[in-house]
């Protein structure tokens, strides 16, 4: 007996080409291509201004209050500070707000940001803060520290119609 066997069709070669694979495919180009494009280089800030020390009156400090965009500079115990970088704690809506552009001493030596803690006119003698006790000026010989530590000084107050004052403008 003869045994007849039926020819076993060629099996079909699989295609590469299928819809997985190509998914695949564009998946590996697209993350290929995110790894090995060129990163642009980060560019610095530009620098801010220089600044350069100068002598103020209680009126040329009052405008560095950080109103429309102006740098908040303040005083302590005749050094001008520029506390800009703490805008939001000196500028506008901030809770020492009351200093900016101001003589801020008594207040912080007081430990009050209240408005009469201020001196009313700009015109007029600097406060010479004689009615300060011992833990008065304790305190503001710590915040003067800590400004010093934290803030770049920018220029000494004088009172208005010294001779610094009158050399300056």
């Amino acid at each position: 007996m003869e045994e007849t066997t039926t020819p076993v069709p060629p099996t079909q070669a699989a295609s590469v080409a299928t819809p997985i694979n190509l998914i695949l495919l564009a998946l590996f180009v697209v993350l290929a291509y995110f790894r090995l494009k060129p990163k642009t280089a980060p560019s610095l800030p530009a620098p801010p201004a220089p600044t350069v020390f100068r002598v103020f009156t209680p009126p040329t400090l009052f405008p560095f209050n950080g109103k429309n965009d102006a740098p908040v500079y303040l005083a302590v115990r005749g050094r001008v500070f520029d506390v800009s970088p703490g805008r939001n704690f000196y500028g506008p809506g901030g809770p020492y707000e009351n200093f900016a552009g101001r003589d801020a001493t008594r207040g912080l030596a007081c430990g009050s940001f209240d408005e009469d803690m201020l001196t009313k006119d700009l015109e007029g003698p600097l406060d010479t803060l004689s009615d300060l006790g011992p833990e008065e000026m304790e305190a503001l010989r710590g915040w003067e520290e800590r400004f010093n530590e934290k803030y770049l000084v920018v220029g000494k107050l004088v009172p208005v119609g010294s001779e610094v004052a009158k050399e300056a403008a």
